[in-house]
């Protein structure tokens, strides 16, 4: 299990970070077509360095699939809403290889606030 400190660390490092040892870039047995079992924790995500500017720049949008169901979403309001952590997912789901072993990588993802 690696262990990432987000302690006054911006969040795009951090992700950055995670994806790599999620995809399983670090060991010398990386394979693109396995995930392996390496468990990535972070912690102290709420106390991430976050400026307001950023918070409001950050604009996450979802699809429902009907029509009209676009629905956009401000980092601030998403992390009022959801917390820090669902920052950080969202991060690192965005830099993870969008394939069938997307959702298992994620599955080895932890996040304390």
């Amino acid at each position: 299990m690696i262990t990432l400190d987000a302690q006054s660390k911006k969040i795009g490092r951090i992700a950055s970070q995670a994806a790599s040892f999620l995809m399983g870039k670090d060991l010398p047995t990386f394979s693109r077509n396995k995930t392996p079992i390496t468990k990535v924790h972070i912690i102290n995500a709420s106390k991430a360095y976050l400026t307001e500017k950023k918070l409001q720049s950050l604009i996450y949008s979802r699809y429902s699939g009907y029509p009209g169901g676009l629905k956009k979403e401000s980092g601030k309001n998403l992390l009022k809403r959801r917390g820090a952590s669902q920052l950080f997912r969202v991060a690192i789901s965005g830099m993870l290889p969008k394939n069938r072993l997307k959702k298992n990588m994620l599955k080895r993802l932890t996040i304390s606030e």
